[in-house]
């Protein structure tokens, strides 16, 4: 059987001489060689498929992340999934469904997204969800896309507090939507307004918690998008809906978050889901599915996908978004989780997280040479000015069987107006319900240990 090739040589020659590259080795030659396979796999030929997986196992086995106690976050939560999320999940019916273009089919998996809508709706305190969208980065962009259509215009106000990829995200997009982003510092991780120039704003965007996991008093943001005319668009912690204000209460035109944390264990980069809901008078800009639900012929109950022409395999060049399918599975996931933990259920949890963190906190104040960033009040996420290198902390607490935060420099880049000082000490930690006591109080000893090397 012949080899598939994708690209014929003069594809790659024509995509090469547009790059202005000579090789494809200069095409990949920004990753560094450590991660390059030089020889390729050092695979037999002819080997069994038992003997093929053995091997490979072997390979999956030098990767130790998966054995590390977690106290990283930054948009992706090591969370509890609880076996009955995985046994729902995993049923055929689901893992094989996606959301059809046919209304009148698939009537299990509608009503699942359904009731995913629902529960969207509850934690965001906002009436109009959609059925989800790739993930909070896209979610980002498609409120930003929103704003522009309601206002007509082209300014987006956005907090640097918002998570640095959805940023990046929305500067990316911005090229070729013409839209002009202005990011507004922080000043002990809060959103300073004062800084900018909201007056023709088509969207305030906002984190609650921010991406330093402070609390800000989003009441500021709502009234500065009343005087200029601009919608508020809140990017926030679903988790926080057990405790804090959803974005409904704070007057939110537009609630945008990461869905992760509700049934998708951490996988090395996904997936991902995009939650998504707004007011009702944006509902004709809504983007991606809504699942409705209506009567059938004979009067029973009934699901559909509904207000069709606004989307992009209807109306293409004039729909509100081209986005035209949505995280069916992830969606079904996320509302097995919801609907197991209800509302008592998802309070404890973020509870649990509150409690965690500040303990983790406090006690890493008294390890020598840790600072905060901010004395702001925060939720389950915080960042601290460490001794040493946030690097090197990482790498050396993975020595001892943790995976110590997130290096915001690593997050940011080199620099952050937002971050007075050295942005390379800086370490973003949290805690989820799954870590202990006894593992907090390790962890605190190893990095007591690793920031007096």
């Amino acid at each position: 059987m012949a080899d598939y090739i994708p690209h014929t040589e003069a594809e790659v020659s024509e995509m090469l001489d547009f790059l202005g590259m000579s090789s494809l080795e200069d095409l990949f030659a920004h990753i560094p060689a450590a991660l390059k396979l030089s020889q390729g796999l050092d695979i037999p030929a002819g080997v069994t498929e038992p003997d093929a997986s053995v091997l490979f196992n072997g390979y999956a086995a030098r990767n130790d992340a998966a054995g590390l106690l977690c106290f990283a976050g930054a948009g992706a939560y090591d969370h509890e999934v609880p076996p009955v999320v995985r046994a729902l999940g995993s049923r055929s019916e689901f893992v094989t469904a996606y959301t059809p273009y046919q209304p009148e089919v698939a009537q299990g998996v509608l009503q699942a997204v359904f009731e995913f809508q629902t529960l969207v709706s509850r934690i965001s305190g906002l009436p109009i969800p959609n059925a989800s969208l790739y993930d909070a980065a896209t979610g980002m962009v498609e409120a930003l896309n929103m704003a522009a259509g309601t206002t007509g215009r082209s300014k987006m106000i956005i907090s640097s507090g918002i998570h640095p990829h959805w940023r990046q995200t929305a500067q990316t997009f911005a090229r070729g939507t013409g839209h002009e982003i202005v990011e507004v510092p922080l000043v002990n991780g809060i959103t300073d307004w004062s800084q900018v120039d909201c007056g023709n704003a088509a969207a305030i965007v906002v984190g609650y918690p921010n991406y330093f996991g402070v609390l800000e008093d989003i009441s500021v943001a709502r009234s500065l998008a009343d005087q200029h005319g601009a919608l508020l668009i809140l990017g926030a912690d679903p988790i926080g809906a057990g405790l804090l204000k959803t974005a409904g209460q704070w007057g939110a035109d537009i609630f945008i978050g990461e869905g992760q944390p509700f049934g998708t264990a951490l996988s090395f980069g996904g997936p991902y889901l995009g939650l998504f809901a707004c007011t009702e008078d944006l509902i004709r800009r809504l983007p991606g599915r809504i699942v409705g639900e209506t009567v059938d012929t004979e009067g029973r109950r009934a699901f559909v996908t509904t207000l069709r022409a606004r989307e992009q395999d209807i109306r293409r060049e004039k729909a509100t978004s081209n986005i035209c399918s949505n995280q069916t599975l992830m969606a079904v996931t996320a509302a097995i989780q919801l609907g197991w933990l209800g509302t008592e259920g998802l309070r404890e949890v973020a509870a649990a997280c509150v409690r965690g963190a500040h303990f983790l906190y406090e006690q890493l104040l008294e390890v020598p040479g840790v600072t905060p960033v901010s004395d702001a009040a925060f939720f389950r996420e915080f960042a601290v000015r460490l001794p040493i290198s946030a690097e090197q902390a990482i790498v050396e607490m993975a020595k001892r069987g943790f995976l110590a935060g997130v290096s915001v420099q690593q997050l940011c880049g080199e620099t952050d107006p937002s971050v007075e000082g050295d942005l390379s000490k800086v370490l973003l930690l949290t805690v989820t319900e799954r870590r202990t006591r006894d593992e907090i109080e390790n962890f605190v000893s190893a990095l007591r240990e690793v920031v007096s090397l």
